[in-house]
Parts: C-alpha cells; structure tokens; sequence
C-alpha cells in the first residue's frame, strides 16, 4: 500500500525539505502551512502556493497545528506521516496521534544537546566545537522523541549564525534525501534519547543582543557572531546611540575590536571587557 504523506512548514528550511522531496521523486499528499496574514515578520517566512500549485499538492492553511481543521483533513487524506519542519507551535497529543504513523520534525542540534530554542544562536554563544541537525519522531515532550538519523556540523571560533544558518539549511535536505526511502517504505530505525546527557535551551529575545560592559572580548565576539543574520543582530549601546553590530574582528594587540561599520570599542586590559 502506498505510504500518504503530509508536510506542515511556513520557513525556508521547511520548504528547501518540500522541495528536495521533488527533486527525488518523491511525493507529497499534503501541504500544511499558516494563514498569509500570520507571522509575516517571522524570520524566513516563506509562501507554499506556488509550489502546491506547480506539483498540484492540496494546500492548507492554518491558525494553528493543534486545529480541529488540521486533524480532520489529516484523516480525510489517511495520511501516513505527518513532517513538521520549521513550526514553532508545539504538536499536542491528538494532532500527533492523528498520521497512523506519527509524526516527524527536525531540530538543528545534535539531540539530546540543545532541546528546545534558538539553536543556532545558542551553539555559537556556548562555544561548542560542533552542532548538527537531528531527525526524529515526535513524541509529547520538546524535542525528546526518538532519533531517526544525524548529521553533524563542525565549528570553530570564526562561526557565524549566517553560515550556520545555511549550512543546517543542507543539512536538513541531505537528512531527508538519505531517510526518505526508509521513511515511505515503512524501514526506519528509531534510536531512543538517552535522557542523562539532555540539555535544554530557552528562548532569546531581540534584546538580548545587547552587547555588555562586562562582556570579555570573546563573550562579545560570541554574540556578535551568533546573532548576525538572519537573526536581528547585535548592539551596543553609546550614549543615546545605539550601533548596530552585524560582525567585528578582535585586535587583542590594542585592546580593541573593530565592528564591520567602522566604530571601534576600547577594551579595558584587565577585565578584559567593554
């Protein structure tokens, strides 16, 4: 019997997944995204009408994942597995009950490390010497379903959110090329989380880009990397200006660090910070 699929995404990972499902040959029964008017300024919102129409896909568009509406098409189509890739509203019990299969989403950490938010920002900030993206079945909790496969990305003190973002972008159509087969032939092997190396990540805000007085000049490095684009960037506040920071480059030598406009921010040696 043919295995029904359904895709639910409103941001450009989500759709660069859809889209190297057609690439393979793959095929979609159903397209679930949000309403136009939603969450038009959400970073990497992106549009599925063209593609829905271009592979004449169902389209449906949505307040919300948890909607009757949603559950009801889901069962009109007999979907099989449902991919929620690139949605930040959390999939109750029944929604995830609903594809008689389950559900499957994916997440740009190297799970059980970095459950929950902002994990490209977080893994920069933290310092980590690699992050990845994971593929797994989506149970109730945040991000603790069981893994279904990993890739891993490497990172260094240069790192920035611009290329990490790209990179988990890739990241996420070479998982779904190199699971897809096992994925509609019903041949996946799920490996449990293992619960005592979990962390838990929270979410970050616009405002917590500020750049600190008390920041080292690696802690502001850091941050000035992890929230570069696409993310709304860092800032340091002067006075009554605020100067938006999208890179700068450390001169230890001078106790200095110079931001891509130009402005250069004295670093006081001994705390070594702004």
């Amino acid at each position: 019997m043919k295995m029904k699929m359904a895709f639910a995404t409103c941001v450009q990972l989500g759709q660069s997944c859809v889209e190297e499902i057609y690439r393979i040959g793959g095929n979609l029964d159903l397209l679930i995204t949000l309403k136009d008017e939603k969450a038009k300024n959400k970073s990497g919102r992106i549009y599925l009408d063209d593609i829905a129409t271009e592979n004449a896909t169902p389209l449906l568009k949505i307040n919300n994942i948890n909607d009757q509406e949603v559950i009801d098409t889901l069962k009109a189509h007999k979907i099989n597995w449902l991919f929620i890739i690139g949605w930040s509203q959390i999939a109750k019990k029944e929604l995830l009950e609903t594809p008689t299969h389950g559900c499957i989403g994916m997440h740009p950490t190297l799970l059980p490390i970095g459950r929950g938010r902002a994990a490209i920002p977080w893994s920069i900030i933290k310092g980590l010497d690699k992050t990845g993206v994971t593929m797994f079945k989506l149970d109730e909790g945040v991000d603790t379903g069981e893994i279904i496969g990993q890739g891993v990305i490497p990172l260094n003190e240069k790192s920035t959110a611009t290329e990490l973002y790209q990179t988990v972008d890739e990241l996420h159509i070479t998982l779904i090329s190199k699971y897809w087969d096992a994925i509609v032939n019903n041949n996946i092997t799920l490996t449990k989380q293992n619960d005592a190396d979990a962390t838990e990540w929270p979410g970050r805000k616009p405002e917590d880009g500020e750049v600190l007085g008390r920041m080292t000049m690696n802690e502001a490095d850091s941050l000035v990397r992890a929230v570069s684009h696409p993310y709304p960037g860092a800032f340091y506040k002067n006075g009554d200006k605020t100067i938006r920071i999208w890179s700068a480059e450390i001169n230890k030598n001078d106790g200095e660090i110079k931001l891509s406009d130009g402005y250069l921010i004295p670093v006081d040696y001994e705390v070594e910070g702004f």
